[in-house]
């Protein structure tokens, strides 16, 4: 079986979100940072290059395929700041009804501005998608 292309580095994650090189995404960055700290209370560690995920957890699938991943995280993207979260986006219909200007993936949510959002709803999404892992 194929090994997982994202895995767990040694890598700086302070190095990386230093060297996001727009400034309002790099705030949005640490930010985001500092929030999924609060809601799952462990460090972050690099996944990659350019994911930054906090805890660890052991996902097996139906199909047998089993890997280590994230419990949440993130990636300052050009585009939009992506979180990621380990119960998909459709567990979080009310609240992300109620989060403000975003769109979404299976497993991502994109917010281009975090000041687009209210960070409380956002908090909420979060701490619900963590205890769901």
């Amino acid at each position: 079986m194929a090994e997982n292309k994202t895995q767990r580095t040694d890598a700086s994650v302070p190095d990386f979100l230093a060297a996001v090189q727009n400034p309002r995404r790099q705030a949005d960055a640490y930010a985001v940072a500092e929030l999924m700290r609060e809601v799952t209370k462990e460090d972050p560690a690099m996944w990659g290059p350019a994911i930054v995920g906090y805890g660890e957890t052991h996902l097996r699938y139906a199909s047998g395929r089993e890997l280590d991943w994230f419990k949440i995280g993130f990636s300052p993207r050009s585009q939009a700041l992506t979180i990621y979260l380990m119960d998909g986006t459709e567990a979080h219909p009310g609240a992300l009804a109620r989060l403000g200007k975003h769109t979404t993936g299976r497993a991502c949510l994109y917010i281009k501005n975090l000041a687009d959002v209210d960070v409380a709803v956002l908090r909420e999404i979060m701490t619900e998608s963590v205890s769901q892992s």
